[in-house]
C-alpha cells in the first residue's frame, strides 16, 4: 500500500491527466494510453514537493454532479449571454462588480468557486482579499447584485463545502 502511495501520490490527478492527454490527442491508441499515464505519474510525483498538504475529497461523487452542474451552467449562460450581446443595447445592460462573501477555507475550494466563477460566460473572478474571506466578482449584466451573490453561495459554494470541508 505504502509503494503504491509513493509511485501515486494524487491517484486522481493521475486519472485525470491520463485522460486530459487522451482528450489532446484526440485518439485512443495503446501508445498514447501508456503515454498519457506515464505523464500522470511522472507530474505528481515531481510537483509533490509543492502539495504540502494534501486536499481531500470528502464525497467523490458530489465532485462528478457538481461537474455536471457546472457544465450545464456554462451551456446555459452562453445562451444567455449571447442573447445580451445581440439583444441588448449597452445602455440597457447593467455590469456590476458583486463581492461574494466566503464560508470556504480551503485554499483549494476557493480556487475551484473562484474558477467556475470564471469559467461561466458573463461572469470573471477578479480578486480574491487577501485572508480569503471574499471574492470580487464582475458579472456583464447584473440588475440585482445580491441576486447573482446568493445564487453563486447557494448553487456552487454550498456544494464546494460538502465536497471539501
Amino acid at each position: 500500500m505504502r509503494l503504491l502511495q509513493r509511485l501515486l501520490p494524487h491517484p486522481f490527478l493521475t486519472l485525470l491527466l491520463t485522460v486530459t492527454w487522451l482528450l489532446l490527442v484526440n485518439g485512443y491508441s495503446l501508445n498514447s494510453l501508456v503515454f498519457g499515464f506515464g505523464l500522470g505519474v511522472i507530474i505528481p510525483f515531481v510537483t509533490q514537493p509543492f502539495w504540502p498538504n494534501r486536499p481531500t475529497v470528502k464525497r467523490p461523487v458530489k465532485v462528478v454532479l457538481y461537474i455536471l452542474l457546472v457544465l450545464y451552467d456554462i451551456v446555459v449562460a452562453n445562451i444567455v449571454v449571447a442573447k445580451i450581446v445581440v439583444f441588448k443595447s449597452n445602455a440597457k445592460r447593467q455590469p456590476n462588480w458583486v463581492t461574494i462573501p466566503l464560508d470556504l477555507r480551503t485554499p483549494e475550494a476557493i480556487t475551484t468557486l473562484a474558477g467556475t466563477i470564471t469559467m461561466t460566460p458573463g461572469t470573471v473572478t477578479a480578486d480574491v482579499s487577501a485572508e480569503g474571506h471574499a471574492l470580487l466578482v464582475h458579472c456583464l449584466d447584473a440588475p440585482n447584485p445580491d441576486d447573482v451573490r446568493d445564487d453563486i453561495k447557494q448553487r456552487y459554494e454550498r456544494r464546494l463545502m460538502e465536497i471539501f470541508e
